[in-house]
């Protein structure tokens, strides 16, 4: 089957409300709407959120994380970087919810370009951090309800740290499917519980550094297969951070505690809530799970047949958030690497993805069904809810629904930001949606990195568009073995 060629209706070919929702009965999917829009002065949208500390936020849009590939070999931010972040900026959103992964230390970035948070590239990230501030007072007036923080990552098993571009993962235990996928040999050694103590400390340095450099509250990043988030599924793993639960979260707890011991930065937390087993593209280059004689037991928030769901240990994790003190906390799915399709709900796929199994709606509304779950479960939290950018037109519609109806508290928009960075203030404003800034899922954002180039919106953002990088990547989907 052709990748030009989806197989599933296309978004924006759903050009009424009615069309929408008859799509999804078609489908059999339901996802909450509002059919009306409210004004600007109605919209829950727009509402403030009062976290526990007193601080306002002044709505409920949140602007997720997302890399460039765009930094220095020293983790600098490059000018690209920094017009990726003025657009955060200037978005209309109040919630910044870490801009984007930073490596606190170099063997855990996800690519030799990726920013690293040290001692001497703090200069930069109070630079990075002041410009955001600036930026927004001068398109809205006030930063006194924006909440910036800055995302903390190890790369672990999907580490590309150096210019070579060679995988030097850092792992917890042997995956039964990740390891050959990925070429890891059956004899590469696991990261010691002596190594995890040194990196657990990288953390808590590089949260002070943030905390210095003006952030309002660190992310300790725990989704989308990276290592925060292989912690959680380390059930076969001996000594203190594997097997139980309680020893499965001692990662995250330990950089906590050291946190609030040095420089007491607000901690928030990016999940996966659930996982999947891993997907594989088949001979007509649809995705379908990988076969296994066997239950699947390698999957935070799975159920064990390797496509379900258990909140079971996700809740009791939760109450460990609380228990620490964490209140904000971003729900996510799943990993690009490996289940794409449920993470970031796409219809065309990745150069090294599969055409998506499922109607991309389906994966909107599993997470956002699993985001008000585990609201309706801790309502004290402040929970920010993924995966609305696939709703393209309709993401206005949706979002104030999931809002009004306390499914969620914010609204989290990526992709979308790269194309159309001023959607939710013109969501906020009544103004209609410019159709032509509307991302449509090509993921040339994610190709074009997956292949050593620059990320960014390349079909619609006439800056990219106009880039050589744009030449060679619309090559590359002519031919991908260029």
């Amino acid at each position: 089957m052709s990748k030009s060629k989806p197989r599933f209706t296309r978004v924006a070919q759903l050009k009424s409300a009615g069309d929408f929702l008859t799509h999804l009965t078609s489908i059999n999917v339901e996802l909450p709407f509002v059919a009306q829009l409210s004004s600007p002065e109605a919209s829950p949208l727009g509402r403030p959120y009062k976290m526990r500390s007193g601080q306002q936020i002044g709505n409920r849009f949140c602007i997720l994380p997302m890399e460039g590939w765009d930094g220095t070999t020293d983790g600098l931010p490059t000018e690209l970087t920094k017009r990726r972040w003025h657009h955060f900026a200037i978005s209309g959103a109040k919630l910044l919810w870490g801009c984007e992964a930073v490596a606190v230390r170099p063997d855990g970035r996800a690519n030799p370009h990726q920013l690293i948070m040290n001692s001497r590239n703090l200069d930069a990230f109070k630079d990075l951090y002041h410009g955001i501030i600036s930026d927004h007072e001068k398109r809205f007036g006030s930063s006194s309800d924006l909440l910036v923080g800055l995302q903390l990552t190890h790369s672990g098993r999907f580490a590309i740290p150096d210019t070579d571009k060679l995988r030097k993962p850092k792992i917890l235990y042997k995956h039964s499917i990740l390891n050959k996928r990925f070429n890891i040999q059956e004899d590469y050694p696991l990261m010691s519980d002596e190594e995890i103590d040194q990196l657990i400390e990288d953390y808590v340095k590089a949260a002070e550094l943030a905390q210095k450099a003006g952030f309002q509250f660190v992310d300790i990043k725990h989704c989308h297969g990276y290592l925060g988030h292989e912690f959680l599924s380390a059930y076969k793993r001996e000594g203190k951070y594997g097997g139980s639960l309680k020893n499965r979260v001692r990662f995250l707890t330990s950089i906590v505690e050291g946190i609030q011991a040095t420089s007491n930065i607000p901690v928030a937390v990016r999940l996966s809530a659930f996982d999947w087993i891993p997907f594989t593209k088949r001979d007509d280059g649809i995705g379908a799970p990988e076969y296994m004689d066997r239950s699947y037991h390698e999957a935070f928030g799975g159920d064990g047949q390797g496509t379900g769901i258990d909140l079971s240990e996700v809740f009791e994790m939760l109450e460990c958030f609380r228990d620490l003190g964490i209140e904000l906390v971003c729900i996510t799915a799943g990993s690009p690497y490996y289940v794409p399709h449920i993470q970031r709900p796409a219809l065309f796929p990745p150069s090294d993805g599969y055409l998506p199994p499922e109607d991309p709606l389906a994966g909107v509304a599993r997470q956002i069904h699993v985001t008000h779950e585990i609201k309706r479960h801790f309502p004290n939290l402040a929970i920010v809810g993924s995966a609305y950018s696939y709703l393209q037109e309709w993401l206005p519609n949706v979002a104030e629904a999931v809002v009004d109806t306390g499914m969620a508290d914010f609204v989290g928009l990526g992709r979308m930001v790269l194309s159309y960075p001023e959607m939710p203030d013109d969501i906020l404003k009544g103004k209609p949606l410019t159709r032509k800034k509307i991302c449509r899922t090509f993921s040339d954002c994610t190709t074009a990195p997956r292949n050593g180039m620059i990320s960014g919106c390349y079909p619609l953002d006439p800056f990219y568009k106009e880039r050589a990088e744009a030449t060679k990547l619309n090559q590359l989907k002519v031919n991908p073995e260029l």
